[in-house]
Parts: C-alpha cells; structure tokens; sequence
C-alpha cells in the first residue's frame, strides 16, 4: 500500500538540501567583504558608468552613432578587463573580474565575455552564484574589491 510518506506533501515544500546559503558558497567565496561575488547593485553602477563613458565618447568622436557606442563599450571592456581586471566602472563600483581560481582573467577572457556581454542576453541570464552566462562561458567571477 502507497502511504503518504511515499509520495510526500506540497506542505513540505521543495527539497533545499542542495542549494546554498549565500552566492558564491559553493564555490568556495565568502559571505562578504572582499573576495565575495559583487552583487546586483555594484554590477548596475558599474555598467551603467561604462555605458555613460562609452557614450561620452562616442558622441563627441562619432556623433553619437549607436552603433559607435556599443563599439566603445566594448573596447573599453576588452581593453581594461584583460589588463587590468576591471573597467573604470568595476573600479568605481569596488569590483573585479577574477578567474575562478583567483587568477587575473586575461586577454582571451575579456575579448570573449565582452563580446557576450554586449549581446545582452547572456548577461541577464545567471545561476545562483550571481554569474551570468558570460562569466560561466570563460570560467571568471565578479568579486567586490
């Protein structure tokens, strides 16, 4: 005979025995302070600054042509992600982009995450631990400062 324990109850809700307390435990980061995944405030001011640079640019050298922007943009993330680890809005906003190792996350990686950060849609796209599809494709993390 089938009894309740079987099948169990929507009373009891999900199984939560798998999920994390906080973004970035299970890979190892701490709750908070520095080292900790960079949250969704940071992450907004530090695109929106990019964004506004970007812009500032491209319309005093390019007449304010979208496009020019969005190439701006780009360059200005391939350039100082892949040299430095963060770009004029990271620094500002207190965050960095690490390989998940701890290493600085290179050239190749910045290329390839910029390009798919400009597409959007991987970026608003993330697991759990904060990470969107453009740092889950290159291995990196956003971390604060």
């Amino acid at each position: 005979m089938v009894d309740r324990n079987d099948i169990g109850s929507w009373l009891s809700g999900p199984d939560t025995s798998g999920i994390s307390k906080y973004p970035g435990e299970r890979l190892g980061l701490p709750e908070s302070g520095s080292g900790s995944i960079a949250r969704a405030g940071r992450r907004i001011l530090a695109i929106v600054l990019d964004w506004g640079i970007a812009l500032l640019i491209s319309n005093f050298a390019f007449g304010g042509d979208s496009w020019a922007t969005l190439a701006v943009f780009a360059a200005e993330q391939m350039l100082l992600v892949g040299t430095l680890g963060y770009s004029i809005g990271h620094r500002v906003a207190g965050i960095h982009v690490l390989r998940l190792g701890g290493g600085p996350a290179g050239p190749m990686a910045a290329v390839v995450r910029s390009l798919l950060l400009c597409l959007v849609i991987p970026a608003v796209i993330f697991d759990p631990d904060q990470r969107g599809l453009h740092d889950k494709a290159m291995n990196t993390i956003l971390v604060r400062r």
